[in-house]
Formats: structure tokens, C-alpha cells, sequence
């Protein structure tokens, strides 16, 4: 089954005293565009963090956040109590000799650079443990997301490739009607300018035959209708088949721009029309294949 590049997944929990959230989200891009933000303190399990996804997710622009709610009795900053100390006595000593009474030196202080400072933390294997299982249920989250998004867009494309192959097969009465056209015309063109007694009828028949391989389209109808059998093999085999059901829609569209050029009829450029906008609409949609 395809899938598709959209996805979202988001998972909650409690590590320690915070509230972690994960979300993990995707568009379609050519390739794997992968964006990770998360806390400076896991910064270390990052490398490995995108091996894991680039192994799960294969293409997409793809961005995943963890960020969390630290409990309101963490304590985050440290005060520098040596530093303070050190800048109290020197400003007192200043204020002394100047003769300044009555100085908030706390105040001063505390605006200083590194008096305040975020407290340190070392990583923790088992809260990264707990924060792992996290992203493992944002991205089971995720990758469902993309397989019901997938199973939508493998429904429409059998419906378009069902039409293209419907109006091919439509095809053969006005193939037929169109030698038996062009057969008339030529013949009365022929009759116009020569008495029929001169008319060397082998030499007609040859030339006939010569011009109406020029325009037989049986070769492109073979090829496609392998092209479209081929495109709804693909949805059923494989992983991340987007770049190749890509290929197979190209070659489709060759296939009915050939029919096409060598249509020579009304009717049949109809239906040529009609195929190809069912394959642009299927050219659109695979885009977004993974």
C-alpha cells in the first residue's frame, strides 16, 4: 500500500517533573528535509535521532519538535554567591571612599552579567529513554496519518487509470472508422484525376498500406496499456514508490501525446484530450506519494 508524504503525529507525557510534547509533521519535497528542535540538554542524542527517523520517514519535508513545561518548583537559574560577594565588597569599598551612604548594592548587583546563570544539567538516560518512547508514539501516530492519506490517493489513482484504459479501449471502433475514412478519400481523390481503367490498383494498395502504418497507433495503444498496468502494480508492491510511479506517469503521458500527433481524427483527439487530463490530475496527486 502507498503512502502518503503528508503526515502529523503528536504525543504527551510526563518525564521527571516536565511536561514533554512531541510533534512530528511532513510535506511533500523531492527529497528528506529533516528539521529537528529540541532541548540544548539532549543536543548530544540529536545524530543519532535523525539516523532514526531518515530510516522511518525516507522522504518529505519533515519537521519534528520536542519541547517541554518545566513544574512551577524547578529550579532553573543558580546564583553566583562568590561572584556577589566579590562585587559587594569592591562597590562598598567604592562607596566608602566616596563618601556614598545608603547604596542598594543587592540591585546593582544582580544586574550583572553571570551573578545569574542557568543551572547546569547533565543528561539523563533514562528520562532520554522515556523521551525516545515518546517520539516512537508520535511516530506510529504520524505514519498512520500518512497510510489512511495514502489509501485516499491509491482510490483515486485506480479510478483515473481505469478511465485512461476505459477510453483507450473506446478507441477501436473509430480506428476502424477512420481507415475506412481516409480509404474513400484517397480512392475518390485518385478517381478525380485518373480514369479508373489506368488505375494501377497494387501500386493504390501499396501506397495505402505505406500511409497508414505512418499513422497506426497500435504500438503506443500496447505500450499503454502496459504503462497503466504497470502503474497499478506498483501501488500494491514496495515501500516509498512515489519516484517511480513518477517515472511510470511520464512514460503514460508519452504514449497518449503519440496517439495524439498521429490521431488525424476528430473523435479520436477527443478521447486523447480527456486521457490526458486524467494524467495531469494523476501527475498532481503523485507528488505527494512517498
Amino acid at each position: 500500500m502507498i503512502r502518503s508524504m503528508t503526515g502529523y503525529g503528536k504525543a504527551e507525557g510526563n518525564v521527571g517533573t516536565r511536561k514533554f510534547t512531541v510533534e512530528l509533521k511532513s510535506l511533500n519535497s523531492k527529497q528528506l528535509d529533516l528539521n529537528v528542535r529540541m532541548p540544548s540538554l539532549y543536543k548530544e542524542k540529536e545524530m543519532k535521532l535523525r539516523k532514526w527517523l531518515a530510516d522511518r520517514v525516507f522522504r518529505g519535508k519533515t519537521d519534528l519538535s520536542i519541547y517541554y513545561e518545566a513544574d512551577a518548583a524547578e529550579k532553573r537559574m543558580t546564583i553566583n554567591k562568590a561572584l556577589i560577594s566579590s562585587f559587594h565588597e569592591d562597590l562598598k569599598e567604592v562607596a566608602d571612599q566616596i563618601g556614598q551612604q545608603d547604596v542598594d548594592y543587592l540591585s546593582m548587583i544582580m544586574r550583572i552579567p553571570d551573578v545569574l546563570k542557568p543551572e547546569r544539567e547533565e543528561l539523563n538516560e533514562d528520562e532520554w529513554s522515556q523521551i525516545m518512547k515518546l517520539i516512537e508514539q508520535a511516530f506510529e501516530m504520524f505514519n498512520s496519518y500518512r497510510v489512511q492519506e495514502g489509501a485516499g490517493l491509491e482510490e483515486d489513482f485506480r479510478g483515473r487509470i481505469a478511465r485512461i484504459q476505459e477510453l483507450e479501449g473506446g478507441l477501436d471502433d473509430l480506428i476502424e472508422q477512420r481507415i475506412a475514412r481516409i480509404k474513400g478519400r484517397i480512392s475518390g481523390n485518385l478517381e478525380e484525376f485518373i480514369e479508373s481503367e489506368k488505375l494501377d490498383k497494387n501500386r493504390f494498395e501499396q501506397e495505402l498500406i505505406y500511409y497508414l502504418e505512418k499513422i497506426d497507433v497500435s504500438e503506443e495503444r500496447q505500450r499503454l496499456k502496459s504503462n497503466t498496468d504497470y502503474f497499478l502494480d506498483i501501488l500494491t508492491k514496495g515501500n516509498a514508490q512515489g519516484k517511480k510511479l513518477g517515472f511510470i506517469s511520464q512514460e503514460i503521458g508519452r504514449e497518449i501525446n503519440t496517439l495524439g500527433s498521429k490521431a488525424n481524427d476528430a473523435e479520436i483527439q477527443r478521447g486523447v484530450i480527456q486521457m490526458k487530463d486524467e494524467l495531469e490530475k494523476i501527475k498532481e496527486q503523485v507528488l505527494n506519494v512517498l
